[in-house]
């Protein structure tokens, strides 16, 4: 976990952050909350909470008491566990995108967004299947960023996702197959859905992510083997 995580983590369970300054030694940065807590986020991924308060920030950040995140060096370039990563894809919605994260670590995943993997001197394309070496399932965020209509019907305005999430929905299609792909869909009046193609996992939400689609996102998650225990949801 980064700081930039760790924080909208945090911001995203209703904790608010104080403070933010480098480690003395300069090998993390020291978040501290309004209610006490003090939350150590180390270059190397490693996090620790300290201070007061601390159970309910480990809860918001996915630690178990007197447990820490501690990167696993892979063995002899093998990848990590299947199972514990996640796909998120999104367009401009980043509020909804920060409660979806929020809610994957609470479950105990790591969720890869595309964008912020390196390159490598790789295309998207290569990116994706790289990755998908690590993650089996993917969340499509589908909100109303944009508006479209067919040339000289007006009348036919209606919402759209982003052209960036339609073609990173079908490359997840592609590799990982319908029944691995779930797309939480922003209900909003005239949306039109990103895609055509039948037997699709749409969850619609409105006012929280968590509530209106955190329950049935689980439940397909669940059985396409990702363990989310009833107490995170």
């Amino acid at each position: 976990m980064n700081i930039d995580e760790a924080k909208a983590c945090l911001q995203a369970g209703g904790f608010q952050i104080n403070g933010e300054e480098r480690l003395p030694n300069g090998t993390g940065t020291k978040l501290t909350a309004a209610n006490g807590a003090i939350v150590n986020v180390y270059d190397s991924g490693k996090v620790v909470v300290q201070g007061k308060n601390q159970d309910p920030v480990k809860e918001c950040l996915g630690l178990g008491v007197g447990q820490v995140v501690v990167p696993v060096a892979p063995a002899n370039g093998a990848p990590k566990p299947m199972l514990s990563k996640v796909f998120v894809v999104y367009g401009h919605d980043t509020a909804a995108r920060t409660e979806l994260e929020a809610m994957l670590r609470r479950w105990k995943l790591e969720p890869l967004i595309l964008d912020q993997l390196p390159n490598e001197g790789q295309t998207i394309i290569e990116k994706l299947e790289k990755a998908t070496g690590e993650a089996k399932f993917a969340i499509v965020l589908a909100t109303p960023d944009d508006e479209g209509h067919r040339a000289g019907h007006d009348d036919e305005k209606a919402f759209r996702a982003r052209q960036n999430v339609v073609l990173e929905l079908g490359m997840m299609l592609t590799l990982l197959g319908r029944k691995n792909v779930a797309i939480l869909m922003k209900q909003q009046d005239n949306m039109e859905r990103p895609s055509d193609i039948q037997g699709l996992i749409y969850i619609p939400f409105k006012d929280s992510l968590q509530k209106d689609a955190g329950p049935l996102l689980a439940k397909e998650m669940n059985a396409q083997g990702y363990p989310i225990a009833v107490k995170d949801l």
